[in-house]
Parts: C-alpha cells; sequence; structure tokens
C-alpha cells in the first residue's frame, strides 16, 4: 500500500546513470492484479514480479508505457510466469486508461487509475529525463498530467511521488531554464554541439553527455519551429 493506493513496487537489479536505482514494475490491486512495465530480462526481478502477482490472486493483464527495453525487455519472460494475458500500450486496461505522454519517446503513454498515475519514464522520481522527441509535445504532455488533479505518482524509476502538481511544475521549470540557458549561448555565438552543450548542460556528467545531446536536437528543434534559432547552428547525431 502507498499513499492509500493498493500497489507494491518491484525494482530490478539494473542500477545506472539512466535507470537511477533500477527500473520499477508495478503490481496494482487484487484478483486479478494489474502489472505495469515487466522490467528488464533478469530472471531474478521477473520470479519476483510473478511472485507479487500470485500473492494478489493472478495477473489480470499488462500494461506498457513505452518500448526501452530496461522497460520491455522481460515481457516474454514475465508472460511465460505469469500466463498469456493480455499487453497493452495504449487504450485500457482494467482499471487503468492510457494518457498518452509523449516526449521521452514517441510512444510513451502514462496510465492512470483514479488519482494514481503510472507514469513510465515521462515523470521520473528524482531528476529528469532525456527528451527524444518534440520537446512542445513534452511540455504539452507534463502540462495535461499537472491538470488532471493526482495525488500519487508511480514513476518507472526512483521513488513514489506524493505532490504531483509540484513535481511536475519543477520538471516544466527545468525545461525551461534549460531553453533559457541555450538561448543564452546562442546569443554568444554558440554554434557547435560541444558550444551548446557547455552552455546549457555544463552541470551533465560524462556518462549522460549521449542523453543531453538528444535533449539539445529536441530543444533546437522547438526553436527552429518557433523561428527563434539563429542559421548556422550544427545539430547532434539522433540515430
Amino acid at each position: 500500500m502507498i499513499a492509500g493506493v493498493d500497489v507494491a513496487r518491484v525494482r530490478a537489479g539494473n542500477p545506472g546513470p539512466l535507470s537511477l536505482d533500477g527500473t520499477n514494475t508495478w503490481v496494482l490491486g487484487r484478483d486479478p492484479c494489474w502489472i505495469v512495465d515487466p522490467g528488464p530480462a533478469l530472471d531474478a526481478h521477473l520470479d519476483a514480479v510473478a511472485a507479487e502477482a500470485a500473492r494478489r490472486g493472478g495477473a489480470g493483464g499488462i500494461a506498457v508505457t513505452h518500448d526501452h527495453a530496461d522497460h520491455v525487455e522481460g515481457l516474454a519472460g514475465l508472460l511465460a510466469r505469469v500466463g498469456d494475458v493480455p499487453v497493452a500500450r495504449a487504450g485500457e486496461l482494467g482499471p487503468l486508461r492510457a494518457l498518452p505522454t509523449p516526449g521521452h519517446s514517441p510512444d510513451s503513454v502514462t496510465w492512470i487509475a483514479g488519482r494514481a498515475a503510472f507514469t513510465g519514464d515521462t515523470v521520473l522520481g528524482a531528476g529528469s529525463v532525456f527528451v527524444a522527441g518534440p520537446l512542445g509535445d513534452y511540455l504539452d504532455a507534463l502540462d495535461r498530467l499537472r491538470g488532471l488533479g493526482l495525488a500519487l505518482l508511480l514513476p518507472g524509476h526512483g521513488d513514489p511521488v506524493t505532490d504531483p502538481a509540484a513535481r511536475i511544475g519543477e520538471l516544466i521549470a527545468h525545461r525551461l531554464e534549460r531553453e533559457r540557458r541555450l538561448l543564452a549561448a546562442l546569443e554568444r555565438g554558440a554554434r557547435t554541439v560541444d558550444e551548446l552543450l557547455a552552455g546549457a548542460w555544463s552541470d551533465a556528467p560524462p556518462a549522460l553527455r549521449p542523453a543531453a545531446a538528444l535533449t539539445l536536437a529536441a530543444h533546437l528543434d522547438k526553436l527552429e519551429r518557433e523561428g527563434r534559432l539563429p542559421d548556422g547552428v550544427e545539430r547532434p547525431r539522433t540515430a
């Protein structure tokens, strides 16, 4: 039980710069329960998820927030353990309703259950995510989430968030501050990827530089669509 919601977290043993302390798999409700994000293909993790589902009366289905490997790689292994239950990436599944929240990836969705939301990598328990899709879409998605009056966010990495409006506001402010720093670097004459990263992502550790470059590309695309991007700006390679 987390903040009044009958949900359990099973955290995978895959910590890292992007996965924080590991990928969260969430198991909601009972008789049947509903699983959000199978997680990586680690036997110990999948065994723990299946055991939690069994304690809750068996799985009714599996919802996926997005198709990055650390969230879905274990899908086949989990189905082998819990049975051939429905798998959903959109629409509805039991008590869960999918809200498209593109930005971190084009296929990202947040699964809503009452006033709780399973956010995948759209909102983490700490820090920010890289944005690989249109930045404007990501900001719009955050705004939609903030407007739902949610009481609890259950992220793909990190701890549950019990003040969703404040946390989402932090992420929007963070993205706008990055934009301000990027515009300042452009005004100083920065044009190469290295110069722009140094100007707007100087705090990013080396391990996160590729993720920062992806997000830089999203910021540049937003400025170009808004007519605010100068000529001659080098673009990061994103493929």
